[in-house]
């Protein structure tokens, strides 16, 4: 799967050449760059390093909104939106609930001090289809916090 995620960027990247829009290439050039790069380290999850950029993407936007430069802002929550189609589809609430309250049956949760085993069980189970903080406020939510 993660071969055929890179395939897809570099097709994107060449089509986005031939189209001649120079910001889609760049962007698309640097995410296969970080995809290969960590490839090559022993990380050949291509989703998590797709996730790790995102994120740094939409960390930055925010830096860049509070420093009043929307323009690069702007630049940023784009690439992120690029970086994103190439993602799984995110999980709906209702099933992300779900998968959460069956970990925490699972687990013998019952208190907030449970969390990183409710987690521990929920990550693996939804990569690449939840984000961790998104988990961890359901976590937090059902727990009674």
């Amino acid at each position: 799967m993660d071969d055929a995620i890179l395939d897809q960027i570099q097709e994107d990247t060449r089509a986005a050449m031939r189209a001649g829009e120079k910001e889609r290439t760049v962007a698309l050039r640097l995410i296969a760059s970080e995809v290969q790069k960590a490839a090559k380290e022993g990380d050949g999850d291509a989703v998590a390093v797709l996730q790790r950029e995102r994120k740094k993407r939409l960390e930055a936007a925010e830096a860049y909104d509070a420093a009043g430069r929307g323009e690069q802002a702007e630049a940023e929550r784009s690439e992120a939106e690029l970086i994103e189609a190439y993602l799984p589809e995110q999980l709906p609430e209702a099933e992300l609930t779900a998968i959460v309250g069956e970990a925490i049956e699972r687990s013998g949760a019952s208190s907030m001090q449970d969390i990183g085993r409710v987690m521990g069980i929920v990550m693996p189970e939804v990569k690449g289809r939840a984000d961790g903080n998104r988990v961890g406020a359901i976590v937090r939510e059902q727990l009674g916090a």
